[in-house]
């Protein structure tokens, strides 16, 4: 393709139908090609920050600030290795498993923000959400379009399994939505619970077997084990507080 080709197609891709009608006559001049990387570039940004919007990460640490030395156990390889994202490609599952404040919600997170960079559609949501959501509609056509909308990302991270409990409906609308997925597009999975003890998030729920069985199918299961991250954080803050308050006492006259 000739420069000018490579112009003029670039210039109707932006959709500047103005300059491109006019396109031979400046076609010579330096900041045309300048105008159209700006232009690309600008879109480019504003494109990212609607898909990131879209996908309601909210705000989140990156993951050069997770500590990789804090948890007591941990499968850095297999996570290290997720974030290759081959696991959306093959549509399987990841599930982290582990008590609260050990970063399952922030290596999630910034899977959901590697796939968005890739130009994976990808979406956030914690289940409180997810099924408040689902449960609140009236109609059945409200709900399939709802269900539509949870089971059309090519990845969608549920956070927060197991931090509250549900009731069978709740339990049969996720049900719905990893069957929907299931073996088609990717979930990542965040819980605080093992899986022998999601009867007790579900209860009286029938089909908690079956849900579990096709969500870890094809799943690379991540067990996390350790001290809450937040605590420890919290300590530290407090120890520099009272460091700091010992240390302006001991320069009062």
């Amino acid at each position: 393709m000739s420069h000018a080709d490579s112009l003029s197609s670039r210039t109707v891709a932006l959709g500047m139908h103005g300059l491109a009608a006019h396109l031979d006559e400046v076609s010579a001049e330096p900041w045309v090609l300048r105008l159209l990387e700006w232009e690309e570039q600008e879109r480019a940004t504003r494109g990212l920050a609607r898909r990131i919007a879209a996908a309601r990460l909210g705000r989140f640490r990156p993951l050069a600030d997770f500590d990789w030395s804090w948890p007591k156990r941990i499968d850095r390889d297999a996570l290290e290795e997720s974030f290759r994202l081959d696991f959306i490609s093959q549509a399987e599952n990841l599930i982290l498993l582990g008590p609260n404040g050990v970063g399952k919600s922030m290596l999630a997170q910034n899977l959901c923000y590697q796939a968005i960079l890739r130009g994976i559609p990808a979406l956030f949501t914690t289940a409180s959400a997810l099924l408040s959501d689902l449960t609140e509609r009236q109609s059945t056509h409200s709900l399939q379009q709802r269900l539509r909308h949870y089971a059309r990302p090519k990845l969608l991270c549920i956070d927060e399994v197991g931090y509250l409990s549900y009731d069978a409906r709740a339990a049969d609308l996720l049900f719905e939505v990893i069957t929907r997925r299931y073996q088609r597009v990717s979930t990542i999975v965040t819980t605080n619970k093992p899986f022998t003890e999601w009867h007790e998030i579900f209860q009286s729920a029938t089909s908690v077997v079956t849900l579990l069985d096709r969500l870890t199918h094809n799943a690379e299961i991540v067990q996390i084990e350790g001290e809450s991250y937040r605590l420890k954080e919290s300590r530290e803050r407090a120890d520099t507080r009272q460091s700091r308050r010992a240390s302006l006492k001991r320069k009062k006259p």
